[in-house]
């Protein structure tokens, strides 16, 4: 008997060390993946123990050779594979494990699967399509802003950010009662008080009536939108106020869609072409040109015949940066980041110019 279980295992052993340098090629396709596993002739006795994720082979095929060839044909719905949302990028996860254990012990082999395809323009995550219910008339306005995880899919866990990483801060309104509008953010600055001051050190994040003039630094943009009634500002962390409590304070507008100026838009700067782009409208890239000078703000008149806007200055916070390699880099605490209260948003802070 004890003989009999030091051979299996001595099998298993030597199944482990095979597929360690098996031959695996993926073919990414569209909603689906096909993965070819060729496994040594040791291992094809025991390919039921190769998953997936928690998916067996969909076909073994015994090579002439006496290897064989597993194939994994899945859509990602299949498998637990994860989604995860990185920048303008859906990226798509899994392992291939091999598996000579029950489950509870962990498996000897895993490979990394990961699929990257361009988000497709029209997903929209359920949490950033903050309702677009089109209606005629004017009715109260809810405002939005709020810090979200790396995935896109909810609010962050925490409120510690490691220097260089991302902050993808949301920003939205709710139309309930209006006509369709397009969310901007006209001006941005971070702070290390929860009110500004004019004493307040401010680091500029975005200025010149809607320029992302952190992007001109570093890899910070505007993502693609969801809606037009949200944005994603996606802004790689600063030095300003290392460690300390930084809170960012944005004047948010609700405007009018079809109506984009100089003094309404949204324009990050591409460096690998080295210009100013329009988010909602590369085609009109020359609207952000003003950018790198100063954008100017209609005319009295021209401000009197606009259509309906509303603007709302919003702080989200307090936020901390920190450096990995300071000292106390371990050492701070998280709380809750809180951003506009939608009460407010329908009180004496929303103002039409």
């Amino acid at each position: 008997m004890v003989t009999q279980r030091n051979r299996c295992v001595a099998i298993l052993a030597i199944c482990a060390m095979a597929v360690a340098y098996a031959d695996i090629k993926v073919v990414c396709g569209k909603g689906s993946i096909k993965i070819t596993w060729k496994i040594s002739a040791e291992l094809v006795p025991h390919a039921s123990r190769l998953f997936l994720g928690n998916c067996m082979a969909s076909q073994l095929t015994v090579l002439p050779s006496g290897e064989g060839a597993a194939q994994f044909n899945y859509h990602y719905t299949d498998c637990k594979f994860k989604r995860v949302t990185k920048g303008k990028h859906l990226i798509y996860r899994n392992e291939l494990t091999f598996r000579p254990h029950q489950k509870s012990k962990p498996a000897t082999f895993v490979y990394p699967i990961e699929c990257v395809y361009k988000r497709p323009v029209g997903w929209v995550p359920s949490f950033l399509n903050p309702g677009s219910g089109i209606s005629e008339g004017r009715g109260g306005l809810e405002f939005h802003m709020a810090l979200l995880n790396d995935q896109l899919t909810g609010v962050a866990k925490t409120n510690v950010i490691p220097l260089g990483s991302f902050m993808p801060i949301w920003a939205a309104v709710e139309q309930r009662s209006h006509q369709p509008l397009l969310l901007l953010i006209e001006e941005c600055v971070a702070a290390t008080t929860q009110e500004l001051q004019p004493s307040s050190q401010v680091y500029p994040i975005i200025g010149n009536k809607g320029c992302l003039l952190e992007s001109t630094k570093g890899r910070s943009l505007f993502l693609p939108r969801y809606h037009s009634s949200s944005i994603v500002l996606y802004l790689q962390s600063f030095k300003f106020g290392l460690g300390e409590e930084v809170y960012i304070h944005c004047k948010l507008v609700a405007w009018d869609p079809e109506v984009l100026a100089e003094s309404k838009k949204a324009c990050h700067y591409i460096m690998e072409n080295e210009r100013w782009e329009l988010l909602d409208d590369p085609s009109q890239s020359s609207i952000c040109s003003c950018c790198s000078s100063t954008c100017l703000s209609r005319s009295k008149r021209g401000v009197e015949l606009e259509p309906h806007s509303f603007t709302l200055n919003s702080v989200l916070g307090p936020l901390i940066i920190m450096d990995s390699t300071h000292p106390n880099a371990h050492n701070a605490s998280e709380i809750s980041v809180t951003g506009a209260d939608s009460q407010e948003a329908q009180s004496s802070q929303i103002e039409t110019p």
